[in-house]
């Protein structure tokens, strides 16, 4: 069972990981965010334009989001970069007004909607269907995040224990974990090494 308080941090930690791969493709010309790099919708943009797409027809059906013009497969369906970006942080601030409204009676029960993809009625529970609106952005983002390494930008981290850490304070715990992991190998070596002397 999935509670309010689990899908109020993943909406916060969907805006952190937009912010981070928008700033970074910002980097990117206009060229570069739409060449296509042989992601399932091709390119950045229009694989960024197909996870607000998505996030738009799944809030349409749980909440009172407006729904999205045009089928999952019309990329990239906002063709303006800014247009795009300023539709995000909406959307963004959006999920997390709606999830810090959550009660748990509104994560419980059935959902019922109509898929134009598959042409016929459905009905899901509604706590599958929202782990699969936060589900469905992390697969995307990967491939973004992917196109946009291979690129030579750099998004941040994007492991949840590092949600409120800037890149300096992240860099500063993995450096920690790495010298903490050392020093026990060291360790360990300089046990076996006594235990040799002494038998």
């Amino acid at each position: 069972m999935i509670t309010p308080q689990y899908l109020q941090r993943m909406a916060r930690y969907n805006r952190w990981q937009n912010n981070s791969l928008y700033s970074a493709a910002d980097m990117l010309s206009d060229n570069d965010r739409r060449l296509d790099r042989g992601a399932f919708f091709g390119s950045i943009h229009a694989t960024l334009s197909h996870i607000l797409w998505a996030d738009q027809i799944w809030m349409s059906r749980l909440s009172d989001w407006e729904a999205p013009t045009g089928g999952s497969r019309t990329v990239p369906l906002y063709q303006d970069w800014d247009d795009l970006k300023a539709r995000r942080i909406a959307a963004d601030q959006n999920f997390l007004t709606w999830a810090d409204a959550l009660t748990q009676a509104d994560v419980d029960g059935d959902l019922k909607w109509y898929s134009a993809t598959l042409g016929r009625g459905m009905t899901s529970s509604r706590a599958i269907c929202l782990m699969q609106v936060f589900n469905h952005q992390t697969h995307h983002r990967g491939q973004v995040h992917v196109m946009l390494t291979s690129a030579g930008a750099e998004p941040e981290d994007t492991d949840i224990p590092f949600m409120h850490c800037s890149r300096q304070q992240c860099h500063n715990v993995l450096t920690f974990c790495q010298i903490t992991v050392t020093l026990l190998s060291m360790s360990m070596d300089i046990d076996t090494l006594l235990c040799d002397l002494h038998s």
